[in-house]
């Protein structure tokens, strides 16, 4: 027994004084801490669906009635210097009318006209979106979307929002230290953990009169977060 205890350090010895032979060490103690920063501030620009609905005899004729309206709708648009970049169609449909039958009576299914559908997104200065609005309304436009409201530059807000989550992870990992009786070392890891802005959502309904229309677009914000890895020491 004593010869094999023998043999075997002889062979580590030998191995350990091999040149590029590293002995195995202990893993390096770490903490991984999740960091969270959100940034708010007032949007500047909206977003919304505005068009026409218009019925037609025929599907030429709902097309033509259409097609008359929404030229009043870019028009007024274009007065209220809207630029075309702001202004993308989202929809045009045409469907077929069909009569209605009285209640608990059966009926044939017949064609009885057509309604032609057109949707725009468009874009606005927050502080003009109340006279857009009314200036639509005035021009014909039936249809309105769902208001949402954007920050047009959300860059700024974006960095202060990361900045806030590396504060925020260091902050946690220095108190978790702190508790558990050992000190930060080096950083060895940063991790982006992604980011998060509210997006438009749009949902058509009935535009209707809305003289000096109030607009309130209250406050936006913008999250972010990341994993920072420490060595401890």
């Amino acid at each position: 027994m004593a010869r094999l205890l023998l043999l075997v350090s002889g062979f580590v010895a030998a191995l350990a004084a091999t040149p590029g032979f590293a002995a195995p060490t202990e893993a390096p103690r770490t903490l991984s801490v999740n960091g969270q920063g959100i940034a708010k501030a007032a949007p500047d620009e909206a977003n919304f669906s505005t068009g026409v609905v218009a019925q037609g005899a025929t599907a030429a004729q709902a097309l033509a009635a259409n097609g008359q309206a929404m030229n009043a709708v870019f028009a007024t648009l274009k007065r209220q210097g809207i630029p075309d970049k702001a202004i993308q169609t989202s929809n045009l449909s045409l469907a077929p009318q069909y009569q209605q039958c009285k209640p608990n009576m059966a009926c044939p299914q017949k064609i009885v006209g057509y309604e032609v559908s057109n949707t725009v997104f468009v874009t606005v200065g927050l502080d003009k979106t109340g006279s857009v609005l009314d200036a639509l309304v005035a021009s014909g436009s039936n249809q309105l979307g769902g208001i949402s409201f954007a920050i047009r530059d959300p860059k700024p807000l974006l960095e202060q929002a990361r900045a806030d989550a590396v504060r925020d992870a260091i902050e946690k990992a220095q108190l978790y230290a702190k508790a558990a009786g050992v000190s930060l070392g080096p950083i060895l890891a940063i991790q982006d953990g992604g980011s998060y802005a509210p997006q438009p959502q749009y949902k058509a309904t009935a535009m209707r009169a809305m003289a000096a229309v109030p607009v309130a677009g209250g406050e936006e914000s913008i999250s972010a977060s990341v994993s920072i890895t420490w060595a401890l020491n």
